[in-house]
């Protein structure tokens, strides 16, 4: 699983996530993205899913990067416990995902049929809404 070598803060606040994203929204190194459409804390857990059903539709043939990184603990309290006493301690770990974000990105020479096949597979082990993406319609529409 994904995770943090080390963070300054054990514990971190929610937070809110307003807006498109502004970083993490162009292909850079493949030729076919995943990108979301919905905003949502994606588990580490929820991550690595998608990168296995990615990897084993394309046979390990091409390259495949992840452009999100679960950097913000996700905080629990044990069940029946009653309220009060402090924060829960960090139970997993969760990535930041606005609508816009390239989440995985596949190149190496894959045929389009095939990555688009690969990524709408990996986008059903996500709980977002995303559409895949294509390094030159990229470019020039959106």
């Amino acid at each position: 699983m994904l995770s943090p070598k080390r963070v300054r803060y054990r514990k971190a606040q929610r937070g809110n996530m307003p807006g498109n994203a502004t970083r993490c929204n162009t292909i850079v190194f493949g030729d076919y993205a995943l990108v979301a459409l919905d905003r949502m804390w994606i588990t580490n857990r929820q991550i690595e899913a998608a990168r296995i059903a990615l990897n084993r539709h394309i046979k390990r043939g091409g390259k495949i990067w992840i452009r999100i990184f679960p950097d913000k603990p996700y905080t629990k309290k044990p069940a029946e416990t009653r309220m009060g006493k402090g924060k829960g301690a960090p139970d997993h770990w969760v990535a930041v995902v606005k609508p816009g974000t390239v989440m995985f990105e596949l190149g190496g020479g894959i045929d389009r049929a095939l990555a688009e096949e690969a990524m709408i597979l990996a986008g059903a082990k996500l709980p977002i809404k995303t559409k895949v993406v294509v390094r030159a319609e990229f470019a020039l529409g959106e």
